[in-house]
């Protein structure tokens, strides 16, 4: 609700206030005819014709507006002897049944009624027989004359004895300003081509102007489609749009204005719209694709050396290595690097043979324990922290392949490759014709990058091996919780698969199969190990890149092996991800089954369960 500040009425809108405001307090406004005075009452506008305008107050009558009942607020006495005129503040109003003599005095009839106003210096008479009716021009001989020495106001009405003779100097001022003619002053409107007669009025027709303004903030731009004029609202730039066409009407009558010009002036539009809605979209996908650029690696940054760089240099900067360091770690770098072998300095041996040991005697609760061949644990380092975990568990798995008699030939070197050499060797599987989609999805290029790589990399890597590999996708939950029971279950198959016979197995199984690479979204692990526990539950043997060495050494030492080996145990409610993914070596490829997958993987295609 909006409240005027003028007469305190209660208004819903905006647009109904505006009008409120030109109707009740701005048209309605008395003025004298006589001259520029304004804002004043009815009352104190008879007086200052009166007094002002002696000799024209025969040609000026004023009246009221409709529905108001004549009235006159002051009483004025003039002297015989030359005194100034004196105003009665009488608080007597005369009603419609009253009616008023000629001397002045007024005498109500049987059904009048009388009514007290509290307002001080005012009188109010309602004049109705022998006087002018409502709506009527009243004349402005509101002055009572005697022609005594002493003046006397004959009325039967009661007065406010505290307000008799009493004069304020603001009465004095008041009476001053009314009694002296005014000179014509004109007040113009620096925002249109209004001129006001009162500077109060000019104050408030401006305000309103600027509460019509909008903000410059926020607001919705209407510019139009024809220069490069910006508009307030919708309504302005249809006028503004009107006065281009017209002014073309004017120039070209033959041709402006007919349906043909606004046909084409509409599909102009039309299709500056479809531009521009195009460029918008092309420069989201932009934005979206270096995002996801950003996010994988591939937005040109660097690579392992790089990132290895800029954190030995924070190190430095902020005191926590020598310049000296500096130089000599760099250089080791650069040197494993050019060799394409990996360093060792994040590797930790011996892994699944201490929980072997750990299982020998430890964990009476589990009924069978599966455990694959021996294999390394590799962690992330400087260089690849944030995005070298699928190297790293592609490292894992090499480190076991190599140890394995049936894999050991086919391997090209006897020792790991760093990441930069494994980078090379996917590339050159690409080069070969595996996985072009995949290839094509890192632009034919990982050196250099911070790229991810996932399943279908590793896959690629192994089959230019020549080592055949399956890629089985657990591509949604298949247990309560959003759990995937199915993927225990293949991996319980897998580790089985070397005892066929019908004897009850052993409560610990040493396999020679290589470790399974996990992978989900984000992330990727190692299997190297599962449980069976008495209750029939399973629980994976997970090593992940994201443990640091001195963890992972703890598997290595009998009083805290416990504790590590709590930390890599992964039972079903561990793993909700909605996917998870699981590259599984099971053999060597021939010549002609290597061609085969090549040709087949141009398509590649993952074995889903379920």
């Amino acid at each position: 609700m909006l409240t005027c500040d003028i007469c305190g009425e209660e208004i819903m809108f905006e647009e109904d206030m505006r009008t409120h405001l030109l109707l009740s307090h701005l048209e309605n406004d008395m003025h004298c005819p006589l001259c520029s005075l304004s804002g004043v009452t009815y009352n104190e506008l008879c007086f200052h014709i009166s007094a002002a305008h002696p000799d024209e107050q025969d040609q000026a009558h004023l009246t009221l507006p409709s529905g108001c009942s004549a009235e006159t607020n002051a009483a004025v006495m003039e002297s015989v002897d030359g005194q100034t005129a004196t105003q009665l503040p009488l608080t007597q109003s005369c009603t419609a049944g009253d009616t008023c003599d000629g001397a002045g005095s007024v005498t109500p009839t049987a059904a009048s009624s009388v009514t007290t106003d509290s307002v001080p210096h005012k009188l109010n008479i309602t004049a109705e027989s022998g006087g002018s009716s409502p709506g009527e021009t009243l004349p402005t001989t509101s002055i009572v004359k005697t022609q005594g020495a002493k003046t006397r106001l004959k009325s039967n009405v009661l007065c406010d004895e505290g307000y008799i003779g009493m004069k304020s100097e603001h009465s004095k001022a008041k009476q001053k300003r009314l009694s002296s003619p005014r000179k014509e002053e004109l007040f113009s409107c620096p925002m249109c081509a209004l001129v006001c007669s009162s500077s109060f009025i000019l104050q408030e027709h401006v305000e309103l102007h600027l509460q019509e303004e909008p903000s410059a903030e926020g607001e919705k731009r209407f510019e139009c489609p024809l220069c490069s004029v910006v508009c307030s609202n919708s309504f302005s730039l249809q006028e503004h749009v009107e006065v281009h066409l017209d002014h073309e009407a004017a120039v070209n009558p033959a041709g402006a204005g007919s349906p043909g010009s606004d046909l084409k002036l509409a599909k102009q539009l039309q299709m500056e719209e479809e531009q521009r809605m195009r460029q918008e979209e092309a420069q989201r996908e932009r934005e979206e694709f270096k995002k996801l650029q950003r996010q994988f690696g591939l937005d040109g940054s660097g690579g392992y050396c790089r990132q290895m760089e800029r954190t030995m240099e924070k190190a430095v900067g902020r005191g926590f290595m020598a310049p000296a360091e500096f130089h000599s770690k760099r250089a080791e770098m650069m040197e494993s690097v050019a060799s394409g072998v990996d360093d060792g300095s994040t590797r930790t041996q011996g892994v699944v043979t201490a929980l072997k040991e750990y299982y020998q005697t430890e964990c009476r609760d589990c009924v069978h324990v599966w455990l694959s061949a021996d294999t390394d644990h590799y962690c992330s380092s400087a260089g690849d922290k944030g995005w070298g975990c699928g190297y790293r568990n592609l490292q894992m798995l090499l480190s076991s392949l190599r140890r394995t008699d049936t894999y050991a030939p086919i391997i090209p070197e006897k020792a790991v490759p760093n990441i930069t050499q494994m980078q090379s060797m996917i590339e050159g599987a690409w080069k070969e014709g595996l996985d072009p989609q995949g290839a094509s999805h890192f632009n034919q290029r990982l050196q250099g990058t911070r790229a991810w790589i996932g399943a279908t990399e590793i896959f690629t890597l192994l089959t230019s091996l020549g080592i055949s590999a399956r890629i089985i996708d657990f591509h949604q939950p298949t247990g309560p919780g959003d759990t995937h029971p199915r993927l225990f279950d293949w991996v319980k198959q897998y580790f089985t698969q070397s005892n066929r016979s019908s004897r009850l197995p052993p409560r610990l199984i040493h396999t020679k199969l290589p470790p399974l690479y996990l992978q989900h979204q984000g992330h990727s692990r190692s299997i190297v190990g599962l449980e069976q526990r008495k209750n029939g539950s399973l629980c994976l043997l997970l090593l992940d890149p994201g443990s640091s060495v001195s963890d992972t050494r703890k598997l290595l030492s009998r009083g805290t092996v416990s504790t590590a080996v709590h930390r890599i145990r992964k039972f079903p409610g561990s793993l909700k991800h909605k996917q998870y993914q699981v590259v599984a070596v099971h053999g060597v490829l021939s010549a002609e089954e290597k061609q085969k997958s090549i040709m087949t993987s141009r398509t590649l295609c993952a074995e889903r369960i379920p």
